[in-house]
């Protein structure tokens, strides 16, 4: 990490009140080194663990988070400031990611077969890597280890997670929920570790890959560093998402969406809508209706926030981040509505309205992490475009209109991860999650999010060469090894995309050679080209010693590409 970066202490605050909580010390050196050491054990054990067996670990991790929601919801208000409500329903959606994958975790890390392969067999196998490291953040102190954890469970990767320093008795509450439920000795650990012990464990050869969410200059650090080690890595960065408005019916109504959108979790929200644009005609009601929502809102108790009130920050720090954004704002002209109600105690920053942003304000670049909403003016559907994609980062956007394919017309063409028509944001557990340009790369969830940290290894089987009594489809498990009768009933194409027949078929072992040194020589390509008098395709052509060969091959120059003509230090 940055030689330059202070390292925090590990130190559960209240936002609200400024109390600490708890202190945890930093771990040890060699502390490190046995979670390291544990987690590469682990993945020999866990990995040969059959999927299944993983895949219910994972379903029990879920039924946990149900279990224990309200006890997790209220670790994290104290530590991050979330309001109640809206920590209830962060456990309940890693719940809903847990239970996702646990139960189609299995489907999609199945093999995937090759069916353009003439005559030979081969799938796409998903296999795990080992261990990886995870760097999360504090704004969803539970949704965001989830997201990385549950996929790569099932996957039989194994795990060390680094956690905000803001939330260790989250990253705790995590820890306990995996061992709980039965996931093995060094499959999940969580570990205090500092800046230069995550950059030790990402050196490390037995780590195999990394995944962080965080700010653009961790991001940038993490793949510095996997980059130098040759480590995969995944990225969710910042955002300023687009949230454009082109027409609406009811223009109060599309205000109060957006601004209960970008108040969320007191808009520190990674996919927030940082950037709302609206039409010129729509334009003055729709600002003075934030406005009016703005001023009415009074700071509150998180644990337990009343109608109209917003919760503290994470922390006195992530207020002054904020603050100097706005106030470069407002100093080269652009104007501040509300934000008058503040609070003399705890990490409180008013909700508050910004127009006027122009190119030259750090606010119009840099990504505003709090509840303060910024608003342009645009007069058509193309400039409404120009601006929504003039941004460094592309995370997500959402465009609104009465007319669902002009909306759509315009979010085809966002330069983002995510681009969603007439909803803030398209969620759930089976719903990747990722951007482009400074927002990172990778995906998260759903299908893709069983992609990240895999092997997709190759595993080609030449006709011919099954072992005996081996199964023909590739699209059952293990074809190559397990017996031709566990194949019946099953309804897959072959690798050849032929229907299948009607009762398994047994793939024959190859003949052996019937003199000493003698070798089986064929060829498909000589097959085709070899004259009526030679033997059928159907037979082997069979020669009395391993350097014999029919005269008209040997005389044939060699189809081998060139970078596999040398030795292994040529290449």
């Amino acid at each position: 990490m940055s030689e330059t970066t202070q390292q925090p202490p590990y130190a559960s605050t209240n936002p609200a009140t400024g109390e600490v909580v708890a202190r945890f010390d930093l771990a040890t050196d060699a502390a490190v080194d046995a979670a390291l050491a544990a987690a590469a054990a682990g993945f020999e054990t866990w990995r040969a663990t059959t999927i299944e067996e993983r895949a219910a670990v994972a379903t029990k991790v879920g039924a946990l988070f149900a279990e224990r929601a309200d006890e997790l919801a209220r670790i994290a208000t104290e530590e991050m400031g979330k309001p109640l409500g809206e920590a209830v329903e962060e456990v309940e959606f890693c719940q809903a990611i847990f239970e996702y994958y646990g139960q189609h975790g299995p489907e999609l890390a199945a093999d995937q077969p090759i069916t353009a392969v003439s005559g030979d067999r081969a799938v796409v196998q998903k296999r795990p890597i080992g261990v990886l490291l995870g760097v999360m953040p504090w704004n969803f102190p539970y949704y965001q280890v989830a997201r990385f954890v549950a996929p790569n469970l099932v996957l039989g990767n194994t795990m060390l997670l680094k956690h905000a320093e803001s939330v260790p008795r989250c990253a705790e509450a995590v820890q306990r929920l995996l061992d709980d439920a039965g996931a093995p000795s060094g499959v999940f650990q969580n570990v205090f570790a500092s800046f230069a012990q995550v950059e030790r464990i990402i050196a490390d050869p037995r780590v195999q890959g990394v995944s962080l969410t965080g700010s653009e200059r961790a991001g940038r650090a993490v793949a510095e560093l996997a980059g130098r080690h040759l480590k995969k890595c995944v990225l969710e960065l910042g955002g300023s998402d687009p949230y454009v408005v082109l027409d609406s019916d009811d223009v109060e109504q599309a205000a109060t969406q957006a601004w209960s959108t970008r108040i969320y979790n007191t808009g520190q929200v990674c996919n927030a809508n940082k950037r709302i644009i609206v039409s010129d005609d729509l334009y003055e009601p729709f600002v003075a209706k934030l406005v009016d929502l703005a001023r009415a809102m009074r700071p509150g108790d998180p644990a337990g926030l009343e109608d109209g009130g917003y919760a503290p920050m994470s922390s006195q720090a992530a207020v002054d981040r904020l603050r100097d954004v706005v106030d470069d704002a407002v100093a080269q002209g652009a104007q501040l509505h509300a934000g008058e109600a503040g609070s003399s105690v705890g990490a409180y920053y008013p909700p508050a309205v910004l127009t006027g942003v122009t190119p030259d304000m750090r606010a119009y670049r840099e990504e505003l992490f709090g509840p303060v909403a910024v608003v342009y003016r645009v007069g058509s559907d193309d400039e409404a475009l120009r601006l929504a994609n003039d941004t460094p980062y592309g995370l997500g956007g959402a465009v609104f209109s009465t007319d669902p394919e002009r909306a759509a017309r315009v979010a085809s063409q966002l330069d983002v991860g995510m681009a969603n028509v007439n909803t803030p944001a398209g969620e759930g557990a089976e719903v990747p999650f990722g951007g482009v340009k400074r927002s990172g790369f990778g995906r998260e969830l759903g299908p893709l999010g069983m992609d990240e940290f895999v092997n997709k290894r190759l595993f080609y089987v030449k006709a011919g060469a099954e072992p005996e009594g081996a199964r023909c489809s590739p699209a059952a498990p293990h074809w190559w090894s397990a017996p031709a009768a566990a194949s019946a009933g099953r309804s897959s194409r072959g690798s050849s995309g032929r229907a299948p027949r009607s009762t398994p078929r047994t793939c024959r072992p190859r003949p052996a050679a019937t003199t000493p040194g003698s070798c089986r020589w064929t060829s498909r390509r000589s097959r085709r080209s070899r004259p009526p008098s030679t033997p059928s395709a159907s037979g082997p052509v069979r020669c009395t010693s391993s350097s014999t060969r029919p005269a008209s091959r040997s005389r044939r120059p060699s189809r081998r590409p060139p970078w596999r003509t040398g030795s292994a230090r040529s290449r």
